[in-house]
């Protein structure tokens, strides 16, 4: 969603101000007076859409579950080809595109996080993922490269910061490092047949 489109939602302007205020002075530093008064709206009328904190952080992260979550029915539903996997990344990107001041939040306040019992729903989605993208046979390198294809993305949302460039042109980027892990994880010999092949896996 644009910013322009999110700044005519009142959830949504609370959440992205939130956020703002969390990543600079800390979550449990940071009240719901001071997001009013950022917001430039009364206390209550932010109590109208959200009563705590937790539930503006707790919406967040649904907001950000549910693409993840189409996005894991879709995948569980293809054939395991490699072309799936890069799909699967590729899909990923996309859903992270708005989320990187919610991947702050989480990196600059990991006790909140840990404490809001938000963290747990994360941590299994991401399981899930790197389960659809690892086979279950996989020596432990491409184990490795699978898991470290998706958090390359969500770090590269912080390194990218600091360096020079378009920042579509870093997503690409880090998408295609990300891609080229999942390929090297899922060498020709280790790939199921595709579905409309008489091509037998090599033990």
């Amino acid at each position: 969603m644009s910013t322009q489109a999110r700044r005519g939602n009142t959830r949504q302007r609370i959440q992205d101000v939130a956020l703002e205020l969390f990543s600079e002075q800390g979550y449990d530093k940071t009240s719901l007076r001071e997001i009013a008064e950022k917001l430039e709206v009364t206390k209550a009328a932010l109590y109208y859409h959200f009563k705590t904190k937790e539930d503006i952080v707790i919406s967040l992260f649904q907001d950000l579950g549910r693409p993840i979550d189409e996005l894991i029915a879709w995948a569980e539903g293809q054939p395991r080809t490699l072309e799936t996997k890069q799909e699967l990344i590729r899909r990923y990107s996309e859903s992270l595109r708005s989320a990187e001041p919610l991947f702050r939040f989480m990196q600059e306040n990991q006790a909140a996080v840990r404490d809001l019992s938000i963290g747990e729903s994360f941590k299994s989605r991401m399981l899930t993922l790197f389960g659809l993208l690892r086979e279950p046979d996989a020596e432990l390198t491409d184990q490795v490269r699978c898991i470290t294809a998706l958090f390359s993305m969500h770090a590269g949302m912080f390194s990218m910061q600091n360096l020079e460039g378009d920042p579509e042109e870093k997503r690409k980027a880090i998408l295609e490092v990300a891609t080229e892990l999942v390929t090297a994880a899922n060498p020709p010999h280790r790939r199921p047949a595709r579905p409309d092949s008489a091509q037998t896996v090599s033990p």
